[in-house]
Formats: structure tokens, sequence, C-alpha cells
């Protein structure tokens, strides 16, 4: 019995921090914010017009599965995007962004102007298959976009992250297939 007991706690030690391969990209089971180390909720897929685009990771600091409480949270936490098309340029990007961004605060976005315009500055640079992006919020630092595990630019406020997150997670999402799988928790 305490063999049995073993190989169970050793079997969920591992299966709730495993990885999570999507169309050939594995995200890695945790990811670093700062100095914490969250852990990958859930992932999936970004489709559009039944074309692969992204494949796409939440990490929190603990699972969940409550897209509201995760939007509204003032605690670090990522997305991580690896482009898989080479459909996906910098000019589809930042319209993405608009489009995320005008679904995510019900067209209120006037006063997040300023920093929707340094959102999609980050994605200027040519995009190709393999980039990953890390955009990872952390209360009092902000929302830091990483491309290719360089830092691009830190924006700054709970409002932003918000919004931004809301992108994936809001009611009316990017991809509803890519929330679900953001959501596993």
């Amino acid at each position: 019995m305490k063999y049995l007991l073993s190989i169970l706690t050793l079997f969920l030690a591992f299966g709730s921090s495993a990885q999570l391969t999507i169309e050939g990209v594995t995200l890695p089971s945790t990811l670093k914010a700062n100095n914490e180390n969250l852990i990958l909720n859930g992932g999936g897929l970004r489709e559009k017009y039944f074309l692969d685009l992204y494949v796409g990771g939440l990490y929190l600091k603990a699972k969940s599965s409550n897209a509201n409480t995760i939007i509204k949270a003032d605690e670090a936490m990522a997305i991580r995007i690896e482009i898989v098309s080479k459909l996906i340029s910098s000019d589809k990007m930042i319209e993405a962004i608009e489009e995320g961004m005008e679904k995510s605060t019900g067209g209120k976005t006037q006063e997040l102007s300023n920093e929707i315009k340094e959102f999609k500055a980050a994605f200027s640079e040519a995009i190709v298959v393999g980039d990953i992006y890390n955009l990872i919020y952390t209360p009092g630092d902000g929302f830091t976009i990483y491309k290719n595990n360089k830092k691009v630019k830190t924006i700054k406020g709970l409002k932003f992250k918000q919004a931004a997150f809301g992108i994936w997670l809001c009611n009316d999402p990017a991809d509803e297939d890519l929330k679900e799988g953001m959501l596993k928790g």
C-alpha cells in the first residue's frame, strides 16, 4: 500500500507540472516572473480561418479556471506566444492587438491609448516562425514584453494588464478554443 501511495504521489507531482506540447511546440511547465516561478495553467492554438497562427500558454502562481479572477488579479502572471505560421507579420499582429483591445475593453480604449500604442510598438520588428513572446506582468513593475528572451518594453499599470490579458481571456476573446485551453487549470 505504501508503495502504491508513493507512486501515486510521484505521478501527481509530475502530472501537475508537466509540459504541454501543441502542434509541435512545447510549452515549458514553468516560467519565471522576476523571482517567482509561475506554473503552466494551460495552453492552446490560435487559429483563424482554419489557419494555425501561434501557440499560447497561460502561466499563473496557482492554477485557476476563472477568467475574470485572472484578468482582475494584481499578481504575477504571464502569457507565452510562439509563432507557428509565416502568415503572421508585424502588421497583422498589431491589427490583432487593436481588435483584441477593443473587445477586451468593450470599446473603451481611449484611457489606455498611450499604453496600447506602446504595446503595438513592441511588435513592430519583423516576426518569423519560431519567435517567442513572453508577456509577463509583475505587480509594481508592470507588463513586460520579451521577444526571444530579450526585453522589448515595459508598460506600467494594472488597468493595462487587465485589458491585455483580456485579449485572450475576456468574454469575446481572440480565440475561444485558445481561451478554453489556457483555462484548463
